[in-house]
């Protein structure tokens, strides 16, 4: 990918994110983690973007990095189901799997899918 990191900076943050959006349903996960990654940054306070983020950085197997902004937004916002799904997946698919199961039972939980 040789396109000018300007482009990825430019325009209004609802045009970057739909430009994003664009990239994340082209499978193009790493393009769109290079958008988001700003975006994320100048509004901290919007789940949306920073989820979006989280998850083109384990579309593109960029696991740590995924982790890392899994687990920031569950300090912010410890009741993201799908957050704490998306978490337990991303240390499932690192290899973690004995630290993934409690992010993963968290989340059946919050959807209401307990054993019986």
């Amino acid at each position: 990918m040789n396109a000018p990191t300007t482009y990825f900076e430019h325009g209004t943050a609802a045009e970057r994110w739909a430009r994003a959006r664009l990239f994340f349903d082209a499978k193009e996960y790493a393009t769109a983690a290079l958008i988001l990654e700003p975006l994320a940054g100048e509004v901290p306070e919007q789940l949306a973007p920073r989820l979006l983020l989280a998850r083109a950085y384990y579309h593109s197997a960029q696991l740590s990095r995924a982790e890392r902004e899994l687990r920031a937004i569950l300090e912010r916002w410890p009741v993201e189901d799908y957050a704490q799904l998306m978490l337990g997946r991303t240390l499932e698919r690192a290899g973690r799997a004995a630290e993934a199961r409690p992010y993963l039972r968290m989340a059946a939980a919050m959807a209401g899918d307990l054993p019986e």
